[in-house]
């Protein structure tokens, strides 16, 4: 068994991609590595910067600090346009893997459609009854007998 290391998987057949998308614990342990790779980046800029405002700097060394600042604000900006990405890809409303939005919301509005509907029916029937007995009240009133009514 392969593990999935935070790469969605693009399946393509006859021309038509999925995309399986990764667990949104997953996501947010992507989040908490980019996290982690900005705080290496803003550490090196200030380990550059120190070097720098030394009376004898070594080239050397705040060279090395900025390509690592380098390479960590390109991670960071890597990641973030992945992630971008994604979002972008979730909020279209377009069907995907990693979303069950659009059926929960389909659900949640199914279940209010059927109480709606259980509500009014329960009215009609409240106002049948309402009226079989008025009905009955005045026919026992004017003292005429009527037939019982199928139901």
């Amino acid at each position: 068994m392969m593990k999935n290391f935070g790469l969605y998987l693009l399946l393509t057949f006859k021309d038509t991609k999925y995309t399986i998308m990764p667990p949104p614990t997953e996501k947010l342990q992507q989040l908490e590595h980019l996290e982690k790779e900005l705080a290496n980046a803003v550490h090196a800029a200030s380990q550059a910067i120190l070097e720098l405002s030394k009376e004898k700097p070594s080239l050397k060394q705040a060279e090395t600090f900025s390509s690592t600042f380098l390479k960590s604000l390109e991670n960071v900006e890597n990641g973030l346009s992945k992630n971008i990405t994604y979002l972008t890809q979730v909020s279209t409303g377009q069907a995907h893997e990693g979303s069950s939005y659009a059926s929960q919301k389909m659900m949640q509005m199914a279940w209010h459609r059927l109480k709606h509907s259980q509500s009014r029916l329960n009215d009609l029937e409240r106002l049948k009854n309402k009226h079989i007995q008025e009905n009955n009240s005045l026919m026992g009133l004017t003292g005429i007998k009527t037939e019982p009514q199928d139901q």
